[in-house]
Protein backbone atom coordinates (compact mmCIF):
# COMPACT_ATOMS: atom_id res chain seq x y z
CA UNK A 1 0.00 0.00 0.00
CA UNK A 2 0.79 3.13 -1.08
CA UNK A 3 1.71 6.17 1.81
CA UNK A 4 2.42 9.55 1.67
CA UNK A 5 5.62 10.36 4.20
CA UNK A 6 6.35 14.26 5.08
CA UNK A 7 10.23 15.09 5.41
CA UNK A 8 10.73 18.67 5.94
CA UNK A 9 12.48 20.97 7.82
CA UNK A 10 8.87 23.42 8.56
CA UNK A 11 9.20 22.75 12.51
CA UNK A 12 6.84 21.24 14.76
CA UNK A 13 5.03 24.49 15.27
CA UNK A 14 3.36 26.71 12.67
CA UNK A 15 1.04 26.05 10.14
CA UNK A 16 3.06 24.79 7.48
CA UNK A 17 3.07 20.80 7.97
CA UNK A 18 -0.48 21.22 8.90
CA UNK A 19 -1.26 22.81 5.13
CA UNK A 20 0.13 19.78 3.07
CA UNK A 21 -1.70 17.57 5.25
CA UNK A 22 -4.89 19.75 4.26
CA UNK A 23 -3.45 19.31 0.27
CA UNK A 24 -3.46 14.88 0.76
CA UNK A 25 -6.68 14.70 2.95
CA UNK A 26 -8.38 16.79 -0.61
CA UNK A 27 -6.11 15.08 -3.40
CA UNK A 28 -5.29 12.02 -1.94
CA UNK A 29 -8.31 10.72 0.26
CA UNK A 30 -7.95 7.79 2.22
CA UNK A 31 -3.61 7.40 1.19
CA UNK A 32 -2.12 7.12 4.93
CA UNK A 33 0.10 10.19 5.49
CA UNK A 34 2.74 9.87 8.03
CA UNK A 35 4.89 13.04 9.25
CA UNK A 36 8.76 11.29 9.65
CA UNK A 37 10.37 14.49 9.79
CA UNK A 38 8.90 18.18 10.33
CA UNK A 39 12.45 19.02 12.00
CA UNK A 40 15.41 18.39 9.41
CA UNK A 41 18.08 20.50 9.55
CA UNK A 42 16.73 24.29 9.03
CA UNK A 43 18.16 24.73 5.68
CA UNK A 44 20.88 22.48 5.69
CA UNK A 45 20.67 20.44 2.68
CA UNK A 46 23.27 18.52 3.08
CA UNK A 47 22.75 17.62 6.36
CA UNK A 48 19.03 16.42 5.35
CA UNK A 49 20.43 14.62 2.43
CA UNK A 50 22.77 12.13 4.22
CA UNK A 51 20.03 11.67 6.62
CA UNK A 52 16.75 10.53 4.06
CA UNK A 53 18.40 7.42 3.08
CA UNK A 54 18.54 6.13 6.85
CA UNK A 55 15.04 6.16 7.58
CA UNK A 56 13.53 4.95 3.95
CA UNK A 57 13.45 1.53 4.31
CA UNK A 58 11.22 0.43 6.62
CA UNK A 59 8.14 2.20 4.02
CA UNK A 60 6.84 0.12 1.49
CA UNK A 61 7.45 0.05 -2.07
CA UNK A 62 5.48 2.67 -4.14
CA UNK A 63 5.49 5.44 -0.82
CA UNK A 64 5.86 8.80 -2.17
CA UNK A 65 8.17 10.45 -0.12
CA UNK A 66 7.44 14.71 -0.26
CA UNK A 67 11.19 16.24 0.78
CA UNK A 68 11.36 19.57 1.26
CA UNK A 69 14.43 21.68 2.21
CA UNK A 70 14.36 24.36 0.23
CA UNK A 71 16.49 27.78 0.77
CA UNK A 72 16.07 28.44 -3.24
CA UNK A 73 12.42 28.28 -3.56
CA UNK A 74 11.09 30.44 -6.17
CA UNK A 75 14.24 30.91 -8.01
CA UNK A 76 15.67 29.20 -11.35
CA UNK A 77 18.31 27.99 -8.61
CA UNK A 78 17.00 24.97 -8.62
CA UNK A 79 14.53 22.25 -10.61
CA UNK A 80 11.38 20.78 -8.87
CA UNK A 81 11.87 16.98 -9.46
CA UNK A 82 10.56 13.41 -9.05
CA UNK A 83 13.44 10.59 -8.23
CA UNK A 84 12.09 6.86 -8.37
CA UNK A 85 14.79 4.95 -5.81
CA UNK A 86 14.13 1.27 -5.72
CA UNK A 87 10.84 1.56 -5.78
CA UNK A 88 10.09 4.51 -3.66
CA UNK A 89 8.84 8.01 -5.00
CA UNK A 90 10.82 11.06 -3.62
CA UNK A 91 9.26 14.55 -4.54
CA UNK A 92 11.30 18.18 -3.97
CA UNK A 93 13.58 20.80 -5.20
CA UNK A 94 16.63 19.45 -7.43
CA UNK A 95 18.82 21.16 -4.74
CA UNK A 96 20.91 18.06 -3.62
CA UNK A 97 18.44 16.70 -1.33
CA UNK A 98 17.72 14.07 -2.83
CA UNK A 99 21.16 13.35 -4.44
CA UNK A 100 22.40 10.58 -1.85
CA UNK A 101 19.08 8.87 -2.29
CA UNK A 102 19.89 8.41 -5.92
CA UNK A 103 23.22 7.85 -5.14
CA UNK A 104 22.67 4.66 -2.65
CA UNK A 105 20.15 3.25 -4.55
CA UNK A 106 20.66 0.32 -7.73
CA UNK A 107 17.99 1.78 -9.85
CA UNK A 108 17.50 5.52 -9.69
CA UNK A 109 15.27 7.74 -12.36
CA UNK A 110 14.50 11.76 -12.13
CA UNK A 111 11.78 13.36 -13.83
CA UNK A 112 11.23 17.44 -14.32
CA UNK A 113 8.25 18.35 -12.63
CA UNK A 114 6.36 20.05 -15.84
CA UNK A 115 2.33 20.68 -14.44
CA UNK A 116 2.04 23.67 -12.46
CA UNK A 117 -1.24 24.46 -10.40
CA UNK A 118 -3.56 27.18 -11.35
CA UNK A 119 -2.10 29.62 -8.41
CA UNK A 120 1.55 28.65 -7.69
CA UNK A 121 3.16 31.14 -4.28
CA UNK A 122 6.16 32.03 -4.90
CA UNK A 123 7.43 30.76 -1.39
CA UNK A 124 5.61 27.40 -0.87
CA UNK A 125 6.03 25.22 -2.97
CA UNK A 126 5.77 22.35 -0.86
CA UNK A 127 2.12 22.93 -0.25
CA UNK A 128 1.16 24.20 -4.23
CA UNK A 129 3.66 22.46 -6.30
CA UNK A 130 4.99 19.41 -4.33
CA UNK A 131 2.15 18.19 -2.31
CA UNK A 132 -0.17 17.97 -5.54
CA UNK A 133 1.89 16.00 -7.73
CA UNK A 134 3.19 13.86 -4.06
CA UNK A 135 -0.96 13.41 -4.16
CA UNK A 136 -0.86 12.26 -8.06
CA UNK A 137 1.73 9.71 -7.68
CA UNK A 138 0.04 8.16 -4.46
CA UNK A 139 -3.43 7.86 -6.58
CA UNK A 140 -1.14 6.12 -9.20
CA UNK A 141 -1.40 8.53 -11.83
CA UNK A 142 1.93 9.13 -13.87
CA UNK A 143 4.55 11.53 -13.63
CA UNK A 144 3.45 14.99 -14.71
CA UNK A 145 6.52 15.89 -16.10
CA UNK A 146 9.57 14.45 -18.36
CA UNK A 147 12.28 12.35 -17.62
CA UNK A 148 15.78 13.75 -17.32
CA UNK A 149 19.06 12.17 -17.56
CA UNK A 150 21.08 12.09 -14.41
CA UNK A 151 23.54 14.21 -15.85
CA UNK A 152 21.24 16.81 -15.90
CA UNK A 153 19.92 16.74 -12.06
CA UNK A 154 22.17 18.25 -9.65
CA UNK A 155 24.05 15.35 -8.08
CA UNK A 156 27.24 17.51 -5.80
CA UNK A 157 30.49 15.97 -5.04
CA UNK A 158 29.98 14.66 -1.32
CA UNK A 159 31.55 11.96 0.10
CA UNK A 160 29.94 8.64 0.33
CA UNK A 161 29.62 9.18 3.97
CA UNK A 162 29.63 13.04 5.95
CA UNK A 163 31.92 12.99 8.49
CA UNK A 164 29.67 16.08 10.42
CA UNK A 165 26.52 16.29 12.72
CA UNK A 166 23.52 15.76 10.50
CA UNK A 167 20.43 15.93 13.10
CA UNK A 168 20.29 16.39 16.76
CA UNK A 169 17.26 14.57 18.14
CA UNK A 170 15.02 15.71 20.93
CA UNK A 171 16.90 13.84 23.84
CA UNK A 172 19.97 15.58 22.45
CA UNK A 173 21.55 13.25 20.77
CA UNK A 174 23.54 13.98 17.60
CA UNK A 175 23.51 11.98 14.56
CA UNK A 176 26.53 11.40 11.63
CA UNK A 177 26.47 11.28 8.09
CA UNK A 178 28.84 8.42 8.32
CA UNK A 179 26.98 4.85 8.12
CA UNK A 180 28.24 2.71 10.85
CA UNK A 181 29.45 0.11 8.41
CA UNK A 182 31.56 2.50 7.10
CA UNK A 183 33.45 2.99 10.72
CA UNK A 184 36.01 0.38 12.02
CA UNK A 185 34.68 -0.76 15.38
CA UNK A 186 36.86 -0.10 18.51
CA UNK A 187 38.17 3.30 16.77
CA UNK A 188 37.80 6.42 18.80
CA UNK A 189 35.13 9.28 17.53
CA UNK A 190 36.64 13.04 18.02
CA UNK A 191 34.76 15.97 18.34
CA UNK A 192 35.46 19.33 16.93
CA UNK A 193 36.34 20.01 20.21
CA UNK A 194 39.22 17.85 20.37
CA UNK A 195 37.23 15.72 23.06
CA UNK A 196 37.75 11.65 22.32
CA UNK A 197 34.74 9.20 22.14
CA UNK A 198 34.68 5.86 22.89
CA UNK A 199 32.39 3.11 21.45
CA UNK A 200 29.50 1.53 23.23
CA UNK A 201 26.73 -0.48 22.09
CA UNK A 202 23.59 0.80 23.85
CA UNK A 203 23.44 3.78 26.43
CA UNK A 204 23.62 1.21 29.62
CA UNK A 205 27.28 0.31 28.38
CA UNK A 206 28.36 3.01 29.92
CA UNK A 207 28.11 5.27 33.45
CA UNK A 208 25.52 7.69 33.93
CA UNK A 209 26.79 10.75 32.31
CA UNK A 210 29.68 9.20 29.71
CA UNK A 211 29.65 10.20 26.54
CA UNK A 212 30.17 7.81 23.65
CA UNK A 213 29.04 6.84 20.27
CA UNK A 214 27.40 3.85 18.79
CA UNK A 215 25.70 2.58 15.84
CA UNK A 216 22.12 3.54 16.11
CA UNK A 217 19.04 1.66 15.20
CA UNK A 218 18.87 2.84 11.71
CA UNK A 219 22.77 2.44 11.01
CA UNK A 220 24.26 5.88 11.94
CA UNK A 221 26.99 6.73 13.61
CA UNK A 222 25.38 8.98 16.52
CA UNK A 223 26.69 10.46 19.35
CA UNK A 224 24.88 9.96 22.93
CA UNK A 225 25.22 10.54 27.13
CA UNK A 226 24.20 7.65 29.32
CA UNK A 227 21.26 9.71 31.13
CA UNK A 228 22.48 13.45 29.50
CA UNK A 229 21.82 15.62 26.82
CA UNK A 230 24.61 14.78 24.37
CA UNK A 231 24.16 18.57 21.73
CA UNK A 232 24.29 20.30 25.52
CA UNK A 233 27.28 19.06 27.89
CA UNK A 234 29.09 18.42 24.69
CA UNK A 235 28.02 21.57 22.69
CA UNK A 236 27.20 20.14 20.02
CA UNK A 237 25.60 21.93 16.88
CA UNK A 238 23.99 20.92 13.27
CA UNK A 239 26.90 20.71 10.65
CA UNK A 240 29.99 20.45 13.42
CA UNK A 241 33.01 18.36 12.37
CA UNK A 242 33.80 14.64 14.13
CA UNK A 243 36.54 12.06 12.99
CA UNK A 244 37.60 8.81 13.19
CA UNK A 245 41.36 8.39 15.23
Amino acid sequence: MSMLVMCTDFGPGGPYTGQLQAVFAQKAPGVPVISLFDDLPAGCIQSAAYLLPAYIDEFPLDSVFLCVVDPGVGTDSRLPVVLRADGRWFVGPDNGLLSVVARRSRVASFWHIDWRPSQLSASFHGRDLFAPVAAMLARGEPVPGSEMPQTETNQPGWPDDLAEIIYIDPFGNAMTGIRASSALAGRSLVLSSGQSLQQATTFADVPAGQAFWYENANGLVEIAVNRGNASKILDLVVTGEVKFA
